[in-house]
């Protein structure tokens, strides 16, 4: 096998697996993206339909969703930073995908 053919076979391989493998937001959970916004983000946030009053001024999750060019992507990145705001939640990249997940399923809906 010549350097040239390994290297179309090492690309192929690549793009194989990549097929077999869903994009993150395939992947995400919004229902335990709702439990994790129930657990970290209500008292701040407005996180859920059923919720009544949160204690601060930040803004409802489905208003978050509505921004002109929100994206879950970009959200659950932003989410993996600390914030000075925000408690340091320490979320792994599954559970900031699915909280990001969520939210936009808020956006979603009217």
């Amino acid at each position: 096998m010549t350097m040239h053919s390994a290297w179309r076979a090492t690309r192929a391989g690549a793009v194989f697996l990549a097929l077999l493998v869903p994009p993150a937001s395939a992947r995400a959970d919004p229902d335990d993206g709702e439990k994790l916004a129930r657990r970290w983000c209500a008292a701040c946030h407005l996180v859920a339909p059923d919720q009544q009053r949160a204690s601060t001024d930040a803004p409802p999750f489905a208003t978050i969703a509505r921004v002109p060019g929100f994206s879950p992507e970009k959200l659950a990145l932003f989410l993996l930073e600390p914030h000075p705001k925000m408690p340091n939640m320490a979320l792994s990249r599954g559970e900031a995908t699915d909280l990001a997940d969520y939210i936009a399923k808020l956006g979603a809906t009217r």
